[in-house]
């Protein structure tokens, strides 16, 4: 147990801002875990979730050092947007061929929405038509998908391991191994 645990964030940050050491780290630590659901949440065309972790920290440490507590949102708020936003300027700068393991990226993840109001980007008009194609994509690939299929998908985005899914579904891991190439499969040829 950390000696910051039962401190609030804003009041951490506010601590961070006197000069106390290890805060940072901490509050880094403390949303690790948030960055990688973040990550995982988005299926990479031809790349894996690697790059889009490194980009969420980037964007988690960007909240930590531009926080304002004097704003009326919280900092899990604020870290929640700029993790997304670091996480949509790396998607979307692949488009522009800078990172070619991000160009194609699938949304799979239903619980994130993204609160369109409070985001401000460039072109809000691009990602409301992004928003629908995505969400027809989705609705293609569960149908494409077997029902065991769409079972394995459904645990690997909730981020089990191949180990996990096949303990929780009583199948080998091979056999979570072959479906998971097979989704993969399944949604690259639905996708071109």
């Amino acid at each position: 147990m950390s000696q910051y645990d039962n401190v609030t964030d804003e009041r951490l940050i506010e601590r961070l801002r006197k000069g106390e050491a290890g805060i940072s780290d901490y509050l880094m630590e403390k949303y690790k875990e948030l960055v990688r659901k973040k990550a995982r949440a988005m299926f990479l065309i031809g790349g894996d979730t690697d790059d889009l972790i490194q980009e969420g920290m980037i964007g988690l440490f960007k909240a930590v050092r531009d926080y304002q507590p004097d704003k009326e949102a919280s900092f899990q708020t604020f870290a929640r947007m700029c993790i997304d936003r670091q996480m949509y300027n790396a998607i979307q700068n692949s488009n522009r061929q800078k990172h070619q393991p991000l160009n194609s990226y699938i949304s799979l993840s239903e619980e994130e929405e993204m609160d369109l109001e409070n985001y401000q980007v460039e072109n809000p008009e691009s990602i409301i038509i992004n928003q629908e194609n995505l969400q027809n994509l989705q609705e293609e690939i569960q149908k494409n998908l077997s029902s065991m299929e769409n079972q394995v998908l459904d645990f690997y985005m909730k981020g089990h391991s191949y180990v996990r899914i096949a303990e929780l579904m009583g199948k080998s891991p091979k056999s979570i191994d072959n479906a998971l190439r097979r989704i993969r499969t399944k949604i690259r040829k639905i996708i071109n």
